[in-house]
C-alpha cells in the first residue's frame, strides 16, 4: 500500500533523543541533520552563503577575536583582537597603511585574555574591561587615528593649593570668639557638564564676622584648567557651599552655609589584580561590576558622565553609586545588561537592579534582586528586541530571559531542550546575533563548529542548525550591519598545504542577481573582468582543491598550485574557494496506520519524492547519504549556458531502498543556490 507524506517546513535540527516523541509538534517539522542549511522563519531551508576570505590574522600560532565597532548602521568596522594588537576590517577589506600593511594600534591584551575581555560602545568611544587589566577606552578620532586609553576615574582637576584665610575687621575689634573653616575646589567645564575636583585641605582663622562689616577674605593658587573654584565653610561640622568666583579670593561677609551642597568626595576605584568584569550603559551612567577582590559589588557613575565617581555627604540623586549585592553564594559578577532594568549575571544567578519606591536608580533607591539561579558563562550575552540570550555557565546551553509580567519578574527558557546533542561535547566560545535579512544568533563552539539559530519568539520560531568547513575551525563570530544586510564575519583556523593559519572569512550576501553572482565557496575569493582562463592570486590555499563557478556554470574542482589554478574554459565572473557541503536528513518517518504504530516497526521504500524548491539548481536526492540521485533540470537553455535555477515542484523517482527509517536525504555539493520549501514522498511499506 502506497502512502504519501508532506512535511512542509523545517524547524532545524532535533536531537536523536527526541526521535521517540512523535507526538511533539517539533518532531513534526524538524531534521536529523541540517548541516550547512540555515532555516528560514518562514520554514523553508537554504544552503548557506560562503565565506569570503579577507585576511590572514598577524599570528597563525595565536588565536584572535572578532568585536564589532557600530558607530551606525551604515558606519561599522570588525575589531580584531590578537596577540597584544587590533586590527580593523570594513566590508570584505583592511584597513591598510599607505605602504600596503594593516593598519594596527598596540594592546596589552595577550592572546589567551581576548576572550574574557567585555565591551560596551557610546558614538566612537568602546569600554573594554577584563578582571587583570585596567579599564580602557578605544577611541576612534580618524580612519587612521585610533587610539587605546586608560580610564581614570579621579578627580579631573588638582584641589587649589596654598589656601590661607584673613580676617578683615573693617574697623571693629578683633575678637577670636569663632572659629571659621573653610575649603575650595576647583571646577571645570565639559561636554560631560562640571567637573569639580576633590577640596582643598581646610583653612582656619579665629575671628568674629557678627560685627558690621567684618569678613573674612580667603585666597588660593591658581589650578591649570579650572573655569571657577567653588568656596565651602563648615556649620557643624559639614563644610557647606557659599559661593564661587572665577578669581582666586573670595570675601565672606556672614554668607549663610548651604549644607545641602557640599564638597566631592572621591574613593579610589580600581587598582592591581582588583579590575571590573562587566561594563554597560544604563540611565545615562556608566556600569561596571564584578572584580576579582570585590565579586559582588557595582559602580555607577553620576548621571550623565562618563567616569566621575564623585559622592558627596549627604548624598544627592545624581552621585555615583556603589553597592555590593548580598546573595546566597560568591560569584563575581560577569555580566551587564541593560534592558527596561538592568541585569547583572554571575555565574550562579542573575539579579534584577531596579530602583525602589522611585522611577530611576539613584544612591538610596537602587535594590537588587535575584531573578534566575541559572549563571552565565564568560561569554558577552547578546540583546535582541526585549530579550536576553546568554550562554549558561553549567551545561553550555543557550538560555532565553525575559521579563513576565504573569511572574513580575524575568523568566528564563532553554533553547536547546530539543537538540541537546548540538552541546554535549562542545561549549559556546563565542556569539553575535544578525537581524536581516533573518534573525540568526551565531554561536562558535569549541569543536569548531558553527551553530546557527533562527529565532523570532514572537512567531515561536526557534531552528538550530550546524555548519561546518573543510579543513576549518571556526574560532570567533561577530557581525555588522553592512549594506541591507547583517554579514557575518568569522575567524576560521584552518590547516593549508600541512601548516596551521587563522583566516578572517567573511560571510556573503545571499540576495543576488543573475546566478553569476551567488557565491557557495568558503575563503573564497571573486574575479571580474577581462574574460580569463588562468586565475591567481590564491597563495593562501596552495595545495588545496577548490570549487569554481564560472559565469554561473560549474566546472570541475581544480588543485591550487604556484597561487593559481587553470579553467577549462574561460569566464569573466569567476567565483572559487573550498567547496561547501550542505546537507539535510528526515527524521524518521511518522506515518498513521490502523494498527497504531505510526510506522515503527515496518519497513518502508520511497518510491519518488516531489521537491517544492525555490531559485535552486544542482540538487542530489536520496533515501541516504551513499545513494544519492542527481536532478536532471536543464530545460531548454542553449548549449554551453548553466541551466535556469528553478523555483517549481520537482518530480524525482527513486531506486528502490527499504529500510526502517524511511528517511530522505539531500545534499548540494555545488556552489550553487538550493532553497527547499517542501517534500512530498510516496512512500510503499
Amino acid at each position: 500500500m502506497a502512502v504519501r507524506t508532506l512535511q512542509s517546513s523545517f524547524t532545524g535540527e532535533v536531537s536523536p533523543s527526541m526521535y521517540g516523541r512523535i507526538d511533539n509538534d517539533k518532531y513534526k517539522s524538524g531534521l536529523a541533520v541540517c548541516r550547512n542549511f540555515v532555516c528560514l522563519p518562514q520554514g523553508p531551508v537554504q544552503n548557506r552563503s560562503g565565506f569570503a576570505f579577507v585576511r590572514q590574522t598577524k599570528y597563525a600560532d595565536k588565536p584572535a577575536r572578532l568585536i564589532a565597532f557600530e558607530f551606525s548602521s551604515t558606519d561599522t568596522m570588525i575589531l580584531e583582537f590578537g596577540h597584544q594588537y587590533i586590527r580593523f576590517h570594513s566590508r570584505g577589506g583592511t584597513l591598510m597603511n599607505a605602504n600596503g600593511t594593516p593598519y594596527e594600534i598596540s594592546t596589552s591584551y595577550n592572546s589567551d585574555d581576548i576572550f574574557v575581555i567585555h565591551y560596551a560602545q557610546s558614538a566612537d568611544v568602546m569600554t573594554l574591561v577584563h578582571p587583570h587589566y585596567p579599564v580602557k577606552e578605544l577611541r576612534r578620532y580618524g580612519a587612521y587615528d585610533w587610539r587605546l586609553i586608560d580610564v581614570t576615574f579621579s578627580a579631573p582637576l588638582s584641589p587649589p593649593g596654598n589656601v590661607s584665610v584673613e580676617y578683615v575687621p573693617n574697623g571693629n575689634e578683633s575678637d577670636s570668639r569663632f572659629t571659621y573653616k573653610y575649603k575650595v575646589t576647583a571646577v571645570q567645564d565639559s561636554d560631560e557638564g562640571q567637573r569639580e575636583s576633590a577640596p582643598s585641605a581646610a583653612a582656619s582663622v579665629s575671628c568674629n564676622l557678627w560685627w558690621d562689616n567684618a569678613l573674612n577674605r580667603i585666597t588660593w593658587s591658581a589650578v591649570a584648567g579650572a573655569a571657577r573654584y567653588r568656596v565651602y565653610k563648615s556649620t557643624a561640622g559639614v563644610f557647606g557651599y557659599i559661593g564661587e568666583t572665577e578669581g582666586t579670593s573670595f570675601e565672606d561677609n556672614r554668607v549663610d552655609a548651604d549644607d545641602g551642597i557640599t564638597p566631592p568626595r572621591y574613593d579610589a576605584m580600581f587598582g592591581e589584580g582588583d579590575y571590573p568584569s562587566a561594563v554597560a550603559y544604563f540611565e545615562q551612567r556608566r556600569c561596571f561590576a564584578g572584580t576579582v577582590k570585590r565579586p559582588q559589588f557595582v559602580w555607577m557613575t553620576r548621571s550623565g558622565t562618563e567616569t566621575d565617581m564623585a559622592y558627596h555627604i549627604p548624598v544627592t540623586d545624581d552621585d555615583r553609586i556603589k553597592f555590593k549585592i548580598a546573595a546566597q553564594k560568591v560569584s563575581r559578577l560577569k555580566h551587564l545588561a541593560p534592558l527596561s532594568q538592568l541585569l547583572a549575571l554571575s555565574e550562579s544567578a542573575i539579579f534584577r537592579l531596579s530602583p525602589a519606591n522611585s522611577d530611576v536608580i539613584t544612591p538610596e533607591s537602587v535594590s537588587a534582586k535575584p531573578q534566575v539561579y541559572q549563571g552565565a558563562s564568560e561569554v558577552q550575552p547578546l540583546l535582541i528586541r526585549s530579550n536576553l540570550i546568554y550562554a549558561s555557565e553549567r551545561g553550555g546551553h543557550i538560555i532565553e530571559m525575559g521579563y513576565n509580567w504573569q511572574q513580575g519578574g524575568f523568566a528564563v527558557n532553554d533553547l536547546c531542550v530539543f537538540a541537546p546533542h548540538l552541546f554535549e561535547r562542545a561549549r559556546v566560545k563565542d556569539m553575535a546575533l544578525a537581524l536581516s535579512p533573518h534573525p540568526i544568533i551565531w554561536c562558535a563552539m569549541t569543536d569548531g563548529t558553527l551553530l546557527g539559530l533562527t529565532y523570532m519568539p514572537e512567531q515561536a520560531v526557534s531552528a538550530w542548525h550546524r555548519h561546518d568547513t573543510i579543513n576549518g575551525a571556526f574560532e570567533s563570530v561577530a557581525v555588522v550591519p553592512e549594506g541591507d544586510e547583517d554579514i557575518l564575519y568569522a575567524v576560521v583556523r584552518r590547516t593549508i598545504n600541512g601548516a596551521t593559519v587563522r583566516f578572517i572569512e567573511r560571510m556573503h550576501e545571499r540576495l543576488y542577481d543573475g546566478l553569476e553572482n551567488c557565491f557557495h565557496v568558503d575563503a573564497g575569493s571573486t574575479y571580474e573582468g577581462e574574460e580569463t582562463q588562468t586565475l591567481s592570486g590564491l597563495d593562501y590555499l596552495e595545495g588545496c582543491e577548490v570549487a569554481i563557478l564560472a559565469d554561473g556554470a560549474v566546472l570541475p574542482r581544480e588543485k591550487v598550485k604556484n597561487g593559481q589554478i587553470t579553467l577549462e574554459v574561460p569566464a569573466k565572473k569567476i567565483q572559487v574557494g573550498l567547496p561547501v557541503i550542505s546537507e539535510i536528513q528526515t527524521l524518521p518517518l511518522i506515518v498513521n496506520l490502523q494498527d497504531g504504530s505510526f510506522g515503527r516497526g515496518h519497513q518502508k521504500n520511497i518510491n519518488r519524492v516531489w521537491m517544492q524548491v525555490y531559485q535552486s539548481s544542482g540538487i542530489f536526492v536520496g533515501p541516504s547519504f551513499d545513494d544519492l540521485t542527481e536532478v536532471k533540470q536543464r530545460l531548454d537553455e542553449p548549449y554551453g549556458e548553466p541551466p535556469e535555477p528553478l523555483s517549481t515542484e520537482i518530480d524525482v523517482p527513486l531506486p528502490g531502498s527499504w529500510n526502517a527509517s524511511g528517511q530522505l536525504v539531500l545534499r548540494q555539493k555545488d556552489p550553487l543556490p538550493l532553497t527547499l520549501v517542501g517534500i512530498t514522498c510516496d512512500l510503499a511499506q
